[in-house]
């Protein structure tokens, strides 16, 4: 070798073991606590919270700047409940060296482990997670000047890898339940132009998995909306064992809405965990009891809580769903679900809804537009036939056996709360069930609207633990939310004819019916006590009264009874049975008229 080269070897070699020497000099000077000081200060500075470290630290920077600290702790905002938002046992972050030279901060990892977090809202909304430093008397921020995209390198912040591991995670609203999300491990991995993405986390009584691979989260932190992004999707969602393909891809350009094209496909998912779930979560761990509505929650039975449209996000795209058996808690399985959600602006399209159910079919479609609007207006029409009441609620508690259903619908309404929505409502509604058994329990659910019109048409079922359903029948033309019933709400049992007759107001929601009943075993002598019941009052507050147009009426033939020897009492009732004959006849009304197609 050259001797000169030689040299130049060993004078590079000698630089390094100084520069090496002087590193490892100036992290062994560093004292602990004056890093520990200068960590708190900063953070204070950057967010008006107290970092509080108790355990040791540590700081390396061959080959990157790295930080360890143990015990740490972040404190919470002035108005949570707990005084610490965040704990964690060990913390770890690492930083490369030489992107810092251009101005580039390149987090290489991000380890935690044992977090612990309280994340909170206020009634103004605001969250605990929400770190700002307090604004000095006097000053204001520019926000806009500060919310413009950069095109370039200059301080972009990356983050390659995080890895969480033993984590516990609640959230509560200012008048919701505390939910806990338990994470057993969460870590995106960066490599090349992908993250590897791996989550375990349970809630409640469910596991839920995540595992797959997506475009690179630092690609997709430095190009959204500062130029043209595409978002590989391919991830496995486990739930309980059972597993959902989430694969597609999202384009986004900038200061432009992302076009998506998702598939999601699974042979078996079940929800039931998730709606289990649910409940437990809200109940602290114990299955609630559903409490009686409270009359005083609301003036109207379809609440004026708007609904959460302004939770719907404005995209271009669409979401095809494929799902070979899905399971829903307390009925049998739907099998092969098929449908496609088109997003377009503010406008939502659920189009090509189909399924199975037992030997069943349905198909349907629906729509929402200007959903962020003060007055979204909303589309739905469908057709379902082949079911049983026995398939679609498999309570054992329910004892229901038999009961063929046959629905259509076809309905336009505007409004951002179920009432707007239903006082607002145009189109047709019509539902058949077939020959049924229904234990008592089963109809006592129907609350109380339909446990005062059972008990109206029938004083004498409360000592019957069961009804044997021959027919029953509901066709329902609305007008701008005035239900018209027109002999168009039938029933037959073995022991009943029923059919009802007049209007539901669903601007105001008062009801004005007229309840027939006719004893099934033939014609009987006396008054017409059919013709005496009436429902009355709203659906908040249903009662039953007496028709009194028709107590003169019944009373006149009364008289005229006595003096015929009875015989105008008979002709009076056998004319009214005969115009109420066929409870189910009479109601029924062309399939075809609701649902093109139907039959």
């Amino acid at each position: 070798m050259n001797r000169k080269l030689k040299i130049i070897l060993l004078a590079f070699v000698a630089l390094v073991c100084l520069f090496v020497a002087g590193i490892w000099y100036a992290i062994d000077s560093i004292n602990p606590a004056q890093l520990t000081q200068l960590l708190s200060s900063s953070v204070k500075v950057a967010t008006g919270r107290d970092l509080n470290i108790t355990g040791p630290v540590r700081l390396t920077i061959i080959p990157t700047i790295g930080v360890q600290a143990e015990n740490v702790s972040l404190s919470n905002a002035s108005w949570a409940t707990n005084a610490e938002m965040i704990r964690l046992k060990r913390v770890d972050i690492g930083i490369r060296l030489l992107p810092l030279l251009s101005k580039r901060v390149e987090i290489s990892r991000i380890n935690l482990s044992g977090l612990d977090a309280h994340l909170q809202s206020n009634a103004a909304g605001q969250g605990n997670w929400i770190l700002a430093a307090p604004l000095v008397q006097g000053t204001s921020v520019n926000i806009a000047s500060n919310t413009k995209p950069s095109n370039g390198d200059d301080s972009f912040v990356s983050i390659e890898n995080i890895n969480v591991t033993d984590a516990r995670i609640s959230y509560q609203e200012v008048a919701g339940s505390k939910k806990v999300f338990e994470v057993k491990r969460l870590s995106l991995l960066g490599s090349g132009d992908k993250t590897a993405i791996q989550l375990e986390m349970k809630h409640a009584n469910f596991n839920l998995g995540v595992k797959g691979r997506i475009t690179s989260i630092r690609q997709i932190l430095h190009d959204w909306n500062v130029s043209p992004l595409k978002v590989a999707l391919d991830l496995d969602l486990d739930l309980n064992g059972k597993s959902l393909s989430v694969q597609g891809a999202m384009n986004k350009k900038p200061n432009q809405l992302p076009i998506f094209d998702i598939n999601l496909s699974s042979k078996s998912f079940d929800l039931t965990p998730l709606v289990a779930g649910s409940a437990l979560a809200v109940s602290g761990g114990k299955l609630p009891t559903v409490p009686p509505t409270s009359k005083g929650q609301s003036r109207y039975f379809f609440n004026e809580d708007p609904l959460p449209f302004n939770l719907l996000p404005e995209a271009n795209g669409k979401i095809n769903l494929a799902i070979t058996q899905l399971r829903m808690p307390n009925q049998a399985p739907i099998q092969n679900l098929q449908a496609t959600l088109k997003f377009s602006g503010d406008q939502l399209d659920l189009q090509g809804v189909s399924f199975d159910l037992g030997g069943g079919h349905a198909q349907g479609s629906a729509s929402l537009n200007h959903f962020h609007s003060a007055k979204p207006s909303l589309t739905i029409s469908g057709f379902a036939k082949g079911f049983t009441l026995e398939q679609v609620i498999t309570d054992a508690k329910s004892k229901i056996s038999g009961g063929a259903i046959k629905l259509a619908f076809d309905l336009k309404s505007a409004g951002s709360s179920l009432h707007q929505l239903a006082s607002q409502a145009n189109g047709k509604v019509q539902l058949s069930v077939g020959q049924a058994t229904l234990a008592s329990s089963f109809l006592n659910k129907g609350g109380d609207f339909v446990i005062t019109v059972l008990d109206a048409v029938n004083p004498l079922r409360k000592k019957s633990h069961q009804t044997v359903l021959e027919c029953a029948l509901a066709y329902l033309p609305i007008n701008n939310g005035l239900v018209n019933v027109a002999d168009s709400i039938g029933a037959e049992t073995d022991r009943l004819d029923v059919i009802l007759s007049g209007s539901v107001n669903l601007n105001n929601e008062v009801i004005n019916l007229n309840i027939y009943p006719r004893e099934r075993s033939g014609v009987t002598l006396g008054v017409d006590l059919a013709k005496l019941i009436k429902l009355q009052g709203t659906l908040q507050d249903p009662s039953v009264g007496i028709d009194s147009a028709e107590v003169v009426k019944s009373a006149i033939s009364i008289g005229l009874g006595f003096l015929t020897g009875g015989a105008s009492i008979l002709a009076e009732n056998a004319k009214s049975m005969t115009s109420k004959a066929q409870p189910c006849k009479t109601a029924l009304h062309p399939w075809s008229d609701i649902y093109a197609g139907a039959n």
